[in-house]
């Protein structure tokens, strides 16, 4: 419990390092990405919602029919989880050179006040370019890792009586899934492999679902969610270095 508690609160901790100066430049990006995308999935939601959700109840055989009143919220509560998931993934795969300089910079920030090599990075197209392709790619590495997951979840969901564990699964695979987001972008920066990084993460596993699950939980809030990509990085960040996360892995991390 008490490293849930501890994932919770790095997580928490992110927001108030977005007001850093040094940090606030790099907040801008992600900022507005995340506005222009959660607006957009407020409009497609609020218009198809009961539709989905309606068709979700049509694949129950009639002998279920009873069991309508009890699928009704399951279903809904699934569709908003799988919709969110989603559009994390969108925002993040937009976002992720930003999010990864905004690491960066964070990270030797922290460093600094620990005594430890440090210094500030100014804004550099340059940076941010070279930055692209390998933030990309990691990108893509996360995807499929999720995407199969998340597919056998999906199909879970639509399994009568199994689906009922559906919506604690999928949140709890979405906590994972965030707390591997967020703070990957620490450990892609440190030059760690994501078979490193994963199993630095499963050997903090109740410390990675705390901060994921804060995450998660914060994101369904109006106007809150709007900040949740940059304090989650920042959040992230702060885990990174004050859990040393490498360190405990006993790998020496990948130079590519």
């Amino acid at each position: 419990m008490l490293d849930l508690a501890r994932g919770g609160s790095a997580f928490l901790a992110g927001f108030g390092l977005l007001t850093r100066p040094g940090l606030r430049g790099f907040v801008v990006v992600p900022l507005l990405i995340n506005i222009v995308l959660f607006s957009l999935l407020i409009y497609v939601a609020s218009d198809q919602f009961s539709t989905w959700v309606q068709r979700a109840l049509d694949w129950l055989p009639e002998w279920l029919s009873f069991l309508d009143w009890l699928m009704w919220p399951l279903f809904a509560l699934t569709i908003v989880v799988i919709l969110f998931f989603s559009f994390t993934i969108v925002a993040n795969l937009i976002a992720a050179p930003f999010n990864g300089l905004l690491s960066e910079v964070c990270e030797r920030q922290l460093r600094a006040e620990l005594g430890e090599p440090g210094q500030e990075i100014p804004f550099s197209w340059k940076e941010l370019g070279l930055m692209v392709p390998r933030t990309l790619a990691r990108e893509v590495t996360k995807l499929l890792y999720f995407a199969p997951r998340a597919l056998l979840l999906l199909i879970i969901s639509w399994i009568p009586l199994l689906n009922l564990a559906a919506p604690l699964l999928w949140a709890l695979f979405g906590a994972w899934t965030m707390a591997i987001q967020y703070i990957d972008y620490a450990a892609d920066n440190n030059r760690m492999t994501f078979k490193e990084m994963l199993l630095a993460l499963k050997r903090r596993r109740l410390l990675c679902l705390g901060f994921g699950g804060c995450v998660s939980l914060l994101m369904l809030i109006p106007l809150i969610n709007l900040l949740i990509m940059p304090a989650a990085v920042t959040g992230a960040t702060r885990l990174w270095v004050s859990e040393r996360l490498l360190n405990e892995t006993q790998i020496t991390p990948s130079h590519r």
